[in-house]
């Protein structure tokens, strides 16, 4: 089992940039895929990227392609998710999760961190 811990967030002008960080406040990363996803308020959540347990593998979701980087550092039980060119509707609470080695669903998330963009 492990426990997220999201931070980063924050208020950022719109064409700014952000990076989010997670790690665990208990247990190892290394063996999980990691995501990021987000939810606006009043909008269903979305799938942002993964990146795969060995960190050879990345996706992303559409809306974020060639705007998001995420990547991880298993020797500091770190992952990140870099985000350039923010726009207003990028705002969003930010979640992390994770999900052992290749499973099928995410079964582990933070608390999440509030990613305001301002225009």
């Amino acid at each position: 089992q492990v426990q997220l811990v999201e931070s980063g967030g924050g208020l950022v002008q719109a064409g700014g940039s952000l990076r989010l960080s997670c790690t665990a406040s208990e247990g190892t990363l290394s063996y999980y895929t990691m995501g990021w996803f987000r939810q606006a308020p009043g909008k269903a959540r979305e799938f942002v990227a993964a990146i795969s347990w060995r960190g050879g593998t990345t996706y992303y979701g559409d809306s974020v392609k060639g705007q998001a980087t995420i990547s991880r550092d298993n020797a500091k039980n770190m992952v990140y998710l870099q985000m350039n060119t923010l726009k207003p509707e990028d705002t969003a609470i930010y979640y992390c999760a994770a999900r052992y080695r290749d499973s099928s669903a995410f079964d582990y998330w933070g608390q999440g961190t509030q990613v305001t963009v301002s225009s």
